[in-house]
């Protein structure tokens, strides 16, 4: 009798487990994707009447489809750099540090089922992204960054997967953050912690997910480029993994703000771009037989979003926040004597970057100072300064460090740099800048644009020197003295101030000049806060930004292009195709 009862339980246990998967039919699913929001939370700019595409304009794009397609059938998922890059992510991260924090609140608002950390998240520090992480999971928001491992037991330092329910079937989330933090970023922002390369890793945990889950979809978000598929870049493995993965329907790239989608039988690629100017959109159409995944039909699409279509909802929820960050960027913080123009550190020495060159070698022990246009076209006028303004003069939270160089590797980096920049010419009639005229990958729209990152193009102050324009790589640097006079010896050893991200190998020049930055901590003679923050405190010691002040050459030097009747006219040109004639 007992015998008889034991196998009446073991068969409806049988039955009930031959029915647990997901019935037959036909199901449709939409995965919506944002990545490099860069905290663009709010529609406004805080200053004047501008409108700005935004998270408010993203919801009521996501909501347009949740209506059309039913909620239960949508996922909505970021691929990271969220935390940095506009006003209202730095009062939240810095200078509000009480209130929770805005992101992950208006995230639980938008319904996103996972998001991933980017570079610039962690570019924040461990107080930061920490209490994000800590914010997120009292929320039941995954905060995914697979391959950030800990040192202490080798296990993920973040949330690496979620599994998602709908309509019965299992939908597995993977998320993984940039594997070349090391290349941009001090170790002291990521300490305890290191990251992976996202090949093999990402395929060997979806196999894992697999055996373990048995998910009907997997979706893998990385904040890594889409790169060239040639598996040479570490910072952008988007078509590596796309040309390798299997076991993966969705593969959600970012950090490169370049809007791509591409398309194969089993598997598609979806950049969003950046600055919430697209939702990504991927469309899955499952059919299930005998409870299991029979076939599956993929494709994949952009959405542009409309700035003035937004959730009015959700922008009243959240009035008070902006308000506040509002309040704290339109503060006043000193007076601008002259205009500054970032765009006019392409053509030569300028009163832009003889500011941040100032502010970078008057912090001791500093001698020398390394330092590049960090906003492609920022333009502040003359007059009142508010903070908003601070953010346009340096928009990125860097460090300042002051480490160690010899004469030699000052040399080869300042070469390094400027062959980033500039061509080897002969007339006025070449092109001196490295500029090209083709589509650009982030509009689409076709113009004159730099070959390489602006943000790239370092000169130097503490020195007087020229650059020769009709010179080869290694011989366009002439460097005539020191501010004292003194000649610039190869062999002797000096203080040069140069940012966090430059320190850390960001844009390659401290490998092109020979330092190892994988050891930089043993140069490193002082640490600074953010240059940002070092500006403030200058306004509120000298309350004016001078002209006369910050381009002191017997502070900071000078150098410019030589011979200038060829460096000059062909300068015109090209700035002139670049920005319009003024």
């Amino acid at each position: 009798m007992k015998s008889r009862h034991l196998t009446s339980i073991i068969a409806a246990v049988l039955i009930a487990v031959s029915c647990s998967g997901p019935k037959d039919g036909n199901y449709s699913f939409t995965i919506l994707t944002t990545n490099d929001v860069h905290g663009t939370f709010f529609d406004s700019t805080y200053v004047g009447n501008n409108i700005k595409k935004s998270l408010y304009a993203v919801k009521w794009t996501v909501d347009s489809v949740r209506n059309a397609a039913g909620e239960e059938n949508v996922i909505l998922i970021d691929a990271g750099d969220i935390l940095q890059g506009d006003n209202a992510a730095y009062y939240y991260n810095y200078v509000d540090t009480v209130t929770p924090h805005v992101y992950p609140r208006m995230a639980e608002y938008m319904g996103y089922d996972a998001v991933v950390l980017g570079n610039h998240d962690i570019e924040t520090g461990h107080a930061v992204y920490d209490r994000i992480d800590r914010d997120m999971k009292a929320l039941k928001i995954p905060f995914l960054a697979g391959n950030a491992i800990r040192n202490d037991n080798g296990k993920a330092y973040f949330q690496t997967y979620t599994i998602l329910r709908r309509n019965g079937l299992k939908i597995a989330v993977l998320g993984y953050d940039n594997a070349n933090i090391a290349g941009w970023l001090s170790e002291r922002l990521w300490s305890g912690m290191k990251f992976e390369n996202l090949i093999p890793l990402v395929q060997q945990d979806v196999d894992k997910v697999i055996a373990k889950e048995k998910p009907h979809v997997v979706i893998v978000a990385v904040h890594s480029a889409t790169g060239s598929g040639d598996g040479s870049q570490l910072e952008s493995q988007g078509l590596d993994l796309m040309q390798t993965l299997h076991g993966v329907d969705f593969l959600i790239c970012s950090h490169d703000h370049r809007p791509t989608v591409i398309q194969s039988d089993t598997l598609c690629l979806i950049n969003s771009g950046s600055h919430c100017r697209y939702v990504g959109e991927g469309k899955l159409d499952l059919q299930v037989s005998k409870h299991k995944v029979a076939s599956k039909k993929l494709s994949a699409r952009l959405i542009q979003v409309d700035r003035y279509n937004i959730d009015k909802e959700m922008a009243e929820k959240f009035h008070d926040d902006y308000l506040a960050v509002k309040a704290f960027t339109t503060t006043e913080v000193g007076e601008l004597k002259v205009d500054l123009a970032t765009r006019d550190a392409y053509r030569g020495q300028c009163d832009y970057l003889n500011l941040v060159h100032t502010l970078s070698i008057t912090c001791a022990p500093a001698q020398l100072s390394f330092a590049a246009p960090l906003t492609y076209n920022g333009y502040v006028k003359a007059g009142k300064l508010i903070y908003n303004d601070l953010f346009t003069i340096y928009p990125f939270e860097n460090q300042l460090y002051v480490i160690k160089m010899t004469g030699k590797e000052i040399k080869d980096y300042l070469e390094a740099s400027y062959d980033n920049w500039i061509n080897t010419v002969s007339s006025p009639s070449d092109h001196v800048l490295k500029i090209v005229d083709r589509d650009d990958p982030r509009t689409g729209q076709k113009s004159w644009s730099f070959v390489g990152r602006s943000y790239n193009f370092d000169s130097a102050a503490g020195l007087f020197y020229t650059v020769d324009v009709t010179k080869p790589k290694g011989e366009r640097i002439n460097v005539e003295s020191l501010v004292g006079g003194e000649p610039l010896d190869p062999g002797k050893t000096y203080n040069v101030a140069v940012t966090s991200y430059r320190a850390s190998g960001g844009g390659g020049l401290m490998e092109a000049a020979g330092i190892d930055t994988g050891r930089i901590e043993e140069r490193i003679v002082e640490t600074y806060p953010e240059i940002r923050d070092i500006l403030y405190n200058y306004l509120k010691e000298n309350g004016s930004i001078d002209p006369a002040v910050v381009g002191d050459p017997q502070r900071i030097g000078s150098w410019k292009f030589v011979p200038e009747k060829v460096a000059g006219p062909a300068m015109d040109r090209d700035m002139a195709l670049l920005f319009g004639r003024r």
